[in-house]
């Protein structure tokens, strides 16, 4: 965090970040369909915003996640984090994994990538990042795989057909971490997701973690005026048959 604060706030005021961080989620809320185009990272503030606020609490919530799922610790040699973003997500399961795996991170923003590559670094992983579509086929054999807070981007189609490739390629060691908002307006698709996930013999949760927020993370949100006294989040579990 002393390093994302080093660098982020460089160049740029805490009043400039805060503002930054109103706009971010209002784009959440108002303007998802606008997502998908990068909108959530351009501009220095909004990626400030993003790496000092957004990604922090992902990490907190993917960990606490991993950590209360049965055998999810246990994760295998390797990790495909889909949709990295600046990487918290998977330095989240990663770090709290018994034997952390291998990193691959996939996202198709130059920028994310080097916050993602920085990201693990920091947590002592070894990693490598790739640019290309969460989408896109994997090249991993096997594996874990993450999706987390970066499915309700896609458009549908394309999102569809992730699941179906990613149950396709299930093999011996092969797990399945999905992690997205709870608020529903955000996953119209989750309900058929869900029912997917357990009758192929995985597990559905809603989440309320109480945990304490870095300092620099509650003072954005107490001045973007948001409240993430308890973090909040759906996942969609598959273990390794």
């Amino acid at each position: 965090m002393e390093a994302l604060e080093s660098r982020h706030l460089a160049d740029l005021t805490f009043a400039e970040v805060s503002r930054a961080l109103r706009a971010l989620s209002s784009a959440y809320v108002e303007r998802r369909e606008r997502l998908s185009e990068g909108t959530a990272f351009s501009g220095a503030g909004k990626r400030a915003a993003f790496a000092l606020f957004y990604g922090p609490l992902h990490f907190l919530v993917v960990r606490e996640i991993a950590r209360a799922l049965p055998d999810a610790t246990l994760v295998g040699p390797s990790l495909v984090d889909l949709g990295c973003g600046t990487g918290a997500s998977g330095a989240g399961w990663a770090s709290a994994a018994d034997r952390p795996p291998r990193v691959l991170g996939i996202d198709r923003h130059p920028w994310a990538l080097v916050e993602a590559d920085r990201t693990y670094r920091a947590f002592g992983l070894r990693a490598r990042t790739e640019r290309a579509d969460a989408t896109a086929p994997l090249v991993t054999a096997s594996g874990a795989v993450l999706a987390a807070f970066a499915l309700n981007e896609l458009p549908a189609a394309s999102r569809d057909a992730l699941l179906t490739r990613l149950l396709a390629r299930r093999a011996p060691g092969d797990c399945l971490l999905i992690v997205e908002p709870i608020a529903r307006f955000v996953t119209p698709w989750w309900n058929r997701w869900r029912e997917t996930v357990v009758a192929a013999g995985g597990r559905a949760d809603e989440w309320r973690f109480v945990v304490s927020l870095p300092p620099i993370v509650a003072k954005l949100d107490r001045a973007a005026g948001l409240n993430h006294r308890e973090l909040t989040a759906r996942s969609l579990w598959l273990p390794s048959v």
